[in-house]
């Protein structure tokens, strides 16, 4: 820790996203490694109470004011992708993190309710681009300057918004699954192997609390690319604190809770199948009908954190996400076409090497069939 440091008590800070160095006056930004805030000007370092004793919220007594994001905050969004990012009002958005296009313009509303618990950046900028370096050079087929490109400034550290959802369930079922079997029917020449299906009818009921079933808030966070980040564990839920977005964006949800809800009873209600499943042998499913009542759901919107970065390659971009807490990545990864062209001669130049192997009586073991091998022994039956 930098000698500059200094008491939560000391420090100067607004209702918003922005605080400002005690020392020299110069905007503070949170540093993951060490959950403070630090000022990169003057390496002085503030550290701030983390509360983890966050509430669970009754979906039942949803009420209108909620705590909203302050007036001071402000929204840009970008025509081309549809993101809304929330920055302060220090602040300004020059590329879409999303898609890397300029078309931001700033929005004077900002409407939405506040979160209520946040997951801090654990994962600084520097891992996470280490973590998408490795990630890139796994790509056999991606593009040699792809990997080269990779750096810090082409990676937006975001907060996106979910929900997350606990319910207590109760369900009842009835169905019919199957057993295929085969028997031995008809003799002599007739004689022959058929299968068949046993078919049984079951029926029960199953009680299951599902925690923290995780929905994107956001049309642009899709469900697909939330599950593909590994999740988030639990135990780094904090309360929301403004401090923890210092330096960082925000993606501003756009998806109510019902629809939210909705798609949390959907995945709930695919896990009670399997669950129920679970307890049979069975080949196949006739039929499962699965009546599910809930009590006690409640809900919590909960910011999460990404680095999100973009590449732009023959007029395509991709995107690729890093989880902000354990460096998991995912997205898609862009193809050089001369690269599949290498693959495919390689893989058929290797498939006639193998041929001549065998026409000649080599054996494919034998070390006059390695690479090598196969190279000198065709250049000798070409000259041939």
């Amino acid at each position: 820790m930098s000698e500059n440091s200094f008491n939560e008590n000391e420090l100067n800070t607004t209702k918003v996203e922005y605080a400002k160095c005690p020392n020299c006056g110069n905007n503070l930004k949170f540093n993951p490694e060490t959950q403070n805030l630090y000022c990169e000007y003057c390496d002085s370092v503030v550290d701030f109470d983390k509360d983890s004793n966050y509430q669970e919220l009754s979906i039942d007594s949803v009420i209108d004011d909620q705590q909203t994001w302050d007036t001071t905050a402000k929204m840009y969004y970008c025509e081309n992708c549809n993101a809304k990012v929330v920055l302060s009002k220090s602040e300004t958005a020059g590329l879409c993190p999303f898609c890397g296009t300029a078309h931001v313009v700033s929005l004077d509303e900002l409407p939405g309710i506040k979160p209520n618990v946040v997951v801090p950046f654990s994962v600084s900028l520097n891992s996470a681009t280490d973590s998408l370096k490795k990630w890139a050079n796994k790509k056999a087929f991606a593009p040699t300057k792809f990997k080269k490109k990779i750096s810090p400034q082409e990676i937006k550290g975001v907060y996106m918004p979910c929900y997350t959802f606990d319910s207590n369930t109760s369900s009842v079922y009835a169905g019919k699954i199957g057993i295929h079997r085969t028997k031995t029917v008809g003799s002599g020449k007739n004689r022959r192997t058929v299968t068949y299906t046993e078919w049984r009818y079951i029926s029960g009921s199953l009680d299951h609390f599902f925690d923290d079933v995780t929905i994107s808030a956001s049309e642009g966070f899709t469900q697909k690319e939330l599950k593909s980040m590994g999740g988030y564990a639990a135990e780094n839920n904090k309360v929301y604190e403004d401090k923890y977005l210092l330096g960082y964006m925000a993606y501003a949800g756009d998806k109510p809770l019902e629809p939210c809800w909705n798609e949390a009873k959907d995945v709930i209600d695919a896990s009670i199948r399997r669950l129920i499943l679970s307890r049979y042998c069975y080949d196949t499913v006739a039929y499962l009908n699965v009546s599910t009542t809930h009590q006690n759901v409640t809900y919590k919107y909960v910011m999460v954190p990404i680095y999100v970065g973009n590449y732009k390659y023959r007029d395509k971009t991709y995107r690729f996400m890093i989880n902000g807490t354990t460096a998991k990545t995912t997205g898609k990864a862009p193809v050089s076409p001369f690269r599949v062209l290498g693959a495919v001669l390689f893989g058929i130049a290797v498939a006639v090497g193998l041929y001549f192997l065998i026409k000649y009586g080599i054996d494919p073991n034998s070390a006059d069939a390695s690479i090598n091998g196969i190279t000198n022994f065709l250049a000798d039956k070409i000259n041939v």
